[in-house]
């Protein structure tokens, strides 16, 4: 199979916008002409990219992670996050093509109208599987960027803002989320870092747990302010900045980067806050709230990933099964392999399809021509869609390694790579279970449960009175009977939503034998 920086590129079709039927029918089918006309170019480059630049940098990030310089020659203390060069490459081009700017630009917002995010979502996708996981960055900035759109604040929030949506990559800044703690996980209420007022500022003291893109110039971090009450309700959101106003560096130490099973090439710490300087962003008692709406981006960027991470895995697993030959005829030949490689695609497909849709509604949200059932769909939706799409991802990584047989499994082919990062999607933004029970909770508001059933009817999609008759019991009940009917409850729906999208796009509904998620 050769090295890693070939092995992979040379399965890629030139172009895998191009290779891409399914995503090239959508936008088709989705897009205005003339939106289609305008974003043609940047999405054909993209699609070329993927398999050039774009992978040969992301192999680079993945045999040369960034290490932690903790102190410098003189024994003083720095904390720095040092990265391979083709890091910064990565950057650059995510900062050049606007992953972050596109949905923020008055120019193109003006062009493109609600469209701008599913313009953004077809860049990510093909940007995605071959990028050492880089989309993480990206979409921790593009929540950052929503925050302090939504809070209109002046001063440095302001100037941030413009830095995280620069094209420029000399100004471009990277923001992280620092959410996580030790004592919570999931149970954000239990979050114990403490903020303290300082004159017209605010320093927080504590420690945060899990730290993704751990080198960013800002950090989003959720605090609780001295005397307020304890839970969620108490807890107010801080922009962290890494260097204070005098040039030197906050006051926050990395205590240790993180050893992953995957993810290797972006840089994840724990993070030990010795009052450092932060700024409050929005009211004080609407932390959690704000923390929600930014989850909604970064939930839509990991269903994006998802979704291209299926598609990269069906790309590779064809690619090869036209080539290698096995008892006397190529892979692609043999009736049961060839079942196998269309019950990838279908996953595939749906996963995009799910994923797209939610990006849609969120440009319509964000343009503010949704409709309130809209507005209802997507709160459930984009739970869904993450939640499903990423199970299904580890799911189909797991079969494209199997269609390779034991090479698969060997690391010079770059192969294993593509299911161990898969394998942080049902972690990051709400584990399978979180998210079961947040789309219990919304769909207890009877507006959003009546949503989704008119999303379901106007797609026909199948098997949807099951899904919703399953789906109104669940949220109807109270406690533990509810809880435990969640998981099946929203794989149903999500199987629903997805069939009926499939259908209304004439493509084929296929039984999903790869992976069935847990009943």
């Amino acid at each position: 199979m050769g090295s890693p920086d070939s092995s992979l590129s040379r399965l890629l079709p030139e172009n895998t916008l191009q290779g891409d039927p399914t995503l090239l029918a959508l936008l088709g089918s989705w897009l205005r002409p003339e939106t289609i006309a305008w974003a043609q170019p940047a999405l054909t480059e993209m699609g070329r990219a993927a398999g050039d630049e774009l992978q040969a940098w992301g192999d680079a990030c993945e045999r040369e992670p960034a290490v932690l310089r903790q102190f410098d020659a003189w024994g003083d203390r720095i904390d720095e996050v040092v990265y391979p060069d083709a890091w910064r490459q990565l950057a650059a081009a995510a900062a050049r093509t606007g992953l972050v700017a596109l949905p923020y630009e008055a120019e193109m917002v003006a062009r493109l109208g609600a469209d701008a995010r599913l313009v953004q979502a077809a860049l990510c996708y093909l940007f995605a599987p071959s990028t050492a996981t880089y989309l993480c960055p990206v979409a921790m900035t593009d929540g950052a960027a929503r925050v302090l759109a939504d809070a209109a604040g002046a001063g440095q929030s302001h100037e941030v803002r413009g830095h995280l949506i620069s094209r420029d990559p000399a100004k471009n800044w990277t923001s992280g989320q620092w959410m996580t703690e030790r004592q919570g996980g999931s149970d954000v209420g239990q979050n114990a870092v403490v903020a303290k007022r300082d004159g017209d500022r605010w320093r927080l003291f504590g420690q945060k747990f899990f730290c993704s893109n751990i080198g960013c110039e800002v950090a989003l971090a959720l605090a609780r302010p001295e005397g307020a009450p304890p839970g969620t309700r108490g807890l107010s959101l801080f922009l962290v900045p890494r260097d204070g106003p005098d040039g030197r560096r906050n006051h926050y130490r990395i205590d240790r980067l993180k050893d992953k099973l995957g993810t290797r090439a972006m840089a994840t710490g724990e993070v030990t806050l010795e009052g450092a300087q932060a700024e409050l962003i929005g009211d004080p008692d609407r932390g959690f709230a704000q923390m929600t709406a930014m989850l909604n981006i970064t939930r839509l960027h990991n269903a994006i990933t998802a979704a291209a991470t299926m598609r990269r895995a069906v790309m590779l697993a064809t690619a090869y099964a036209a080539r290698r030959e096995a008892f006397g005829r190529r892979l692609e030949q043999h009736p049961l392999h060839a079942e196998v490689l269309r019950e990838m695609a279908a996953e595939a497909d749906a996963a995009l399809y799910l994923t797209m849709r939610m990006a849609q509604l969120l440009g319509r949200i964000e343009a503010g021509t949704a409709k309130p059932d809209e507005v209802a769909v997507f709160r459930v939706g984009i739970a869904l869609a993450k939640l499903y799409t990423a199970k299904q991802a580890v799911a189909v990584a797991s079969e494209a390694i199997e269609c390779f047989g034991g090479q698969g499994y060997m690391e010079d082919t770059g192969l294993p790579r593509l299911l161990r990062d898969a394998q942080v999607l049902p972690i990051w933004e709400g584990t399978t279970s979180v998210l079961a029970l947040d789309v219990l909770r919304v769909l207890r508001k009877r507006d959003a449960l009546d949503a989704v059933g008119a999303e379901l009817e106007r797609l026909d999609a199948p098997e949807r009175e099951c899904a919703l008759d399953l789906a109104s019991k669940a949220s109807a009940e109270e406690g533990d009977r509810g809880e435990s009917a969640a998981r099946r409850a929203a794989f149903l729906l999500a199987q629903s939503w997805m069939g009926g999208l499939l259908g209304q796009a004439g493509v084929e509904v296929r039984s999903r034998g790869i992976g069935p998620p847990p009943r």
